[in-house]
């Protein structure tokens, strides 16, 4: 068992985040996130009993040696704490889900005897269910367009699951018309392959006429087009609250309830973690009707067991 503390590890996982392609800007939030964890395990193995309130100028005289083997007891002490510091639950799960990467880079390293992040509990958060459109909602939207520049880019998000960053740095040489499918840049640069279907890859073709490379939607000065822009049209067009970020939760929805392949939506959308999935995804009505009817005992006609 090796061990340690904080500050011998915190280098390794940087690079070993790094080899695994993740942004400068998230290694960045997660080295930030860890060293705040390891100076909040300082204060409490040096505080005089069992206090527990801290304020800014105790974190920033904390040292970052402080041994790395935490039990899961004072790692809810620490996130009890931040919920005391007003941190919102959305920005408790980035945390719990920062701590849960780092320490299970520790375990597989052999640096601790256990996971203490393993059935930490996650708190609820109110309407976590995002707004979206259903299938037909959405071509209604589509046909309320009437540039056709517009109702490409809003379809193809559709059609396609991509991100609107994603979107804009598309090329025409990234779409493989013969394969249906499109080369997107993600998060860290990564590269996936998206697909498209044939009537929406028909009204690319027509639109980029005879156009070989280059961006596919051109903005100013001949570069690619803005997110910017991008979220203007769908302030135009679309009803309140649907953003190209709901269009994608529609894209995910709607595969998933037909496919019921999770795996495949998180492929397809550029998930890291399954867990980030799992909140797009919504059980339809039909499937929980039949399975209601189908397992629950008050609904089925033996009702002896």
């Amino acid at each position: 068992m090796e061990n340690g503390f904080f500050e011998e590890w915190l280098n390794r996982f940087a690079y070993y985040l790094r080899m695994r392609n993740y942004s400068p800007k998230t290694v960045e939030s997660y080295d930030q996130t860890v060293r705040q964890f390891a100076r909040y395990v300082w204060l409490r193995r040096s505080a005089d009993g069992d206090a527990v309130s801290y304020d800014e100028d105790d974190f920033a005289h904390a040292r970052l040696d402080a041994s790395v083997a935490v039990t899961p007891a004072l790692v809810t002490d620490f996130l009890s704490y931040l919920a005391g510091q007003g941190y919102q639950p959305r920005t408790l799960h980035r945390v719990i889900s920062t701590l849960s990467s780092f320490y299970s880079y520790l375990y597989a390293q052999g640096a601790v005897p256990a996971n203490p992040m393993l059935g930490t509990e996650r708190p609820r958060i109110k309407n976590q269910e995002l707004k979206y459109l259903k299938h037909s909602q959405v071509l209604r939207l589509i046909n309320t367009i009437e540039d056709a520049e517009d109702r490409l880019i809003v379809r193809l998000i559709y059609a396609t699951g991509v991100r609107v960053s994603e979107l804009c740095t598309i090329d025409v040489e990234d779409i493989d018309f013969e394969e249906h499918t499109i080369r997107v840049k993600g998060k860290g640069d990564k590269i996936r392959v998206v697909f498209i279907d044939e009537e929406t890859l028909a009204e690319v073709e027509q639109y980029i006429g005879n156009t070989i490379v280059g961006p596919l939607f051109v903005g100013q000065q001949g570069k690619h087009i803005s997110p910017r822009t991008v979220q203007r049209i769908f302030k135009k067009y679309a009803p309140d609250g649907i953003t190209p970020h709901k269009l994608r939760h529609s894209y995910a929805s709607e595969l998933y309830r037909r496919s019921k392949n999770l795996r495949v939506v998180q492929e397809n959308l550029g998930h890291t973690s399954i867990k980030t999935t799992e909140i797009y995804l919504h059980t339809d009505i039909d499937e929980r009707k039949r399975v209601y009817r189908e397992f629950f005992p008050l609904s089925k006609n033996d009702r002896t067991e």
